[in-house]
């Protein structure tokens, strides 16, 4: 998979990480992108899509897809289009891919946001964006993102102008 361009960002603390997904969200770019979010556990993956979601519209409960391995929204600052949290952290059988769907909705247009993308390696399709999330020893976030095709470029460019970086 080959990385046009790579920025780093840092949170110092969680409103940081709101900030910069308010940022993500005001991209227009953001409607129709795949996400790929890699880290650690507490590293602030779903941190990250909660506060994503709530800056693009979505209300009420935003739960981690752990055991349904997806949860789909209706943002409305995606205009009719969808929003998919993936969760593949205990995903195993590659036949839950087609079973599910999975293929459908990463072809779909729509916002695919995934998170421990390693554990369907082989089943999803490159991603625009990947984010590397790591903790710092002070519990801030270092962040890499890295922009996988052109759209994913135009979006972190749009995402790093945002954020006056």
């Amino acid at each position: 998979m080959s990385i046009l361009e790579t920025r780093p960002f840092h949170w110092p603390d969680e409103v940081a990480c709101e900030q910069f997904a308010q940022a993500l969200a005001a991209c227009p770019q953001i409607t129709d992108v795949s996400i790929e979010l890699d880290g650690g556990l507490g590293a602030g993956k779903t941190s990250l899509v909660r506060h994503l979601l709530r800056a693009l519209g979505v209300t009420g409960r935003i739960k981690s897809p752990s055991y349904a391995v997806v949860e789909d929204y209706q943002p409305p600052a995606l205009k009719g289009l969808p929003a998919h949290h993936f969760d593949f952290y205990r995903f195993s059988d590659p036949r839950e891919w087609e079973d599910a769907g999975f293929r459908d909705l990463f072809a779909a247009p729509g916002l695919k946001l995934s998170e421990w993308p390693e554990k369907a390696a082989g089943m999803l399709p490159p991603p625009d964006l990947k984010l590397h999330l790591d903790v710092n020893d002070d519990d801030s976030r270092a962040v890499r993102a890295e922009a996988h095709t052109p759209r994913g470029q135009s979006l972190l460019a749009e995402l790093a102008r945002r954020l006056s970086i």
